[in-house]
């Protein structure tokens, strides 16, 4: 599937979409999003580009090769933050861009000691033994490297709640996934269960898009000095990915992906309730406007990220970061409730299945599964089975499970990326212009009413100020009643 990726770069049809020429002076051309985009049109570009890669693989590979552009298409006009690196980054982005390489990135410490600092679990987190003429001796782990079997390189960073104080921990580069001492310990292949337990009929999904997660290990590995982008600068490596350029990408991207994605779940449910014959059902339609209606929200986030950018280093622009934050929230939200849609509305129809394609092609059982198993409205059993199959793929097996966890975690941990929509408004003065609007009303009256002239005080019929005053409070033409004996006190 990722061949299938790097072929369409150079297939007629999908290339005057994915691609465009580099700005290195070589003559070549690159996917759009390698290359620094200068204007909105540029971003829209990309976002279709993106779009067009990921429905290669209908959304499923999160982790895609045009991932890691979100960081490397940066360097470029980003170099001179990577001071005294700016060479290392300057030479990588044209690298990058003329060859479309394959990056994965590990970026998070271990969950062993997350309470501690990081330079008191030294023994587990990425650190510097030693400095050498080469370059520098790196040991420790780092989570979570997906794809990282299939790709060319690593990136290393730091993101994580606490911040780096040492010095041997302030690291960002790049490393050969070839690397003497690089190790990868993976979890289960969802693809090698589906190939000796199923079929691709069985696990259309789990049989070609697993792109498996791996703990990434250095064992003394030398990181030549012409990879580094930072070392030793606390300061740089603690504020890398504000300053980097690389959240709002990495979150255009996202959303773009998602919104593939979401299409692709919107066609199975669509095609779901058709063969489970509750099409026309009043609340399962509503539930298919609400599936819908998310899949048009992200589509228009992505749409606003584009459009509106923000201008940044070098004539480069960035997509617009307060819808990304956004996306970063709301697909947290989004994705597990479209499943529990898609749960709820088809429910015991998803294991309403026989095991095995085999089953088809075997005489004795092939009567009793084209008469119980079949679908609604003409919809044979083969045909309901093998849909049903892959939408429990998508969202039932051990690889649709772990689609939920990826799409709740991928930009952030759960708290960060609230806290970090407060954080930018506050840096860039939006918070402080929210209070403002809100003191703009509050200045526009007091305890004696209406401070704008343009807004009329109710002095001539107001209760209390007539009562304040010892003006007559009873109806029209009555002397003034003794408040008391009202009972108004």
């Amino acid at each position: 599937m990722i061949a299938r990726m790097y072929d369409a770069l150079h297939d007629p049809e999908s290339r005057p979409v994915l691609t465009t020429e580099t700005d290195t002076g070589s003559g070549g051309y690159t996917h759009w999003f390698f290359k620094a985009p200068r204007s909105a049109e540029d971003l829209v570009a990309a976002r279709d580009a993106i779009a067009a890669w990921a429905r290669i693989a209908y959304g499923w590979i999160g982790r895609s090769p045009d991932y890691k552009a979100a960081f490397l298409a940066t360097l470029g006009a980003n170099a001179d933050f990577y001071d005294p690196y700016q060479a290392n980054a300057r030479r990588w982005y044209r690298e990058a861009q003329e060859k479309v390489l394959y990056f994965n990135h590990a970026i998070v410490n271990p969950p062993v000691d997350r309470h501690r600092p990081p330079d008191e679990v030294a023994d587990v987190y990425m650190h510097v033994e030693k400095e050498t003429d080469a370059g520098l001796v790196v040991s420790g782990a780092k989570v979570v490297a997906t794809g990282s079997a299939l790709t060319h390189y690593n990136f290393i960073a730091h993101y994580g709640p606490l911040p780096i104080q040492k010095k041997e921990f302030a690291l960002v580069f790049i490393v050969p996934m070839g690397t003497p001492g690089v190790k990868l310990i993976s979890r289960p292949s969802y693809q090698m269960m589906a190939e000796v337990m199923g079929s691709p009929f069985d696990y259309p999904l789990s049989s070609r898009v697993d792109e498996n997660d791996a703990i990434f290990i250095f064992d003394r590995v030398l990181v030549p000095w012409e990879n580094v982008f930072v070392y030793g600068d606390i300061e740089k490596v603690n504020g890398f990915f504000p300053a980097s350029g690389f959240v709002p990408r990495f979150t255009f991207h996202g959303c773009c992906r998602l919104a593939v994605k979401l299409d692709f779940l919107a066609g199975l449910l669509l095609k779901g309730v058709e063969a489970t014959g509750v099409r026309e059902f009043r609340g399962v339609q509503a539930q298919v406007g609400e599936v819908l209606a998310w899949r048009n929200l992200f589509w228009g986030l992505t749409d606003a990220m584009a459009r509106a950018p923000i201008l940044w280093t070098g004539g480069s622009v960035l997509p617009n970061p307060d819808y990304g934050l956004a996306y970063r929230v709301l697909a947290t939200i989004a994705y597990p409730r479209v499943k529990e849609i898609i749960e709820q509305t088809l429910s015991s129809s998803l294991i309403y299945l026989n095991s095995h394609a085999i089953d088809f092609q075997t005489l004795e059982i092939r009567p009793y599964l084209d008469k119980y198993v079949r679908g609604s409205g003409g919809c044979g059993a083969v045909e309901r089975v093998k849909l049903m199959k892959l939408i429990w793929d998508a969202i039932g097996t051990e690889f649709g499970g772990r689609h939920e966890l990826y799409e709740r975690n991928y930009a952030g941990n759960h708290e960060n990326i609230r806290l970090e929509v407060l954080l930018a408004a506050v840096a860039s003065g939006a918070a402080d212009r929210y209070k403002g609007f809100a003191e703009q009303c509050m200045a526009e009256y007091d305890l004696d009413g209406w401070t704008v002239p343009d807004l009329i005080n109710p002095d001539d019929v107001n209760f209390h100020r007539h009562r304040r005053q010892g003006r007559p409070t009873g109806p029209a033409g009555e002397e003034p009643v003794d408040q008391e004996r009202r009972g108004w006190l």
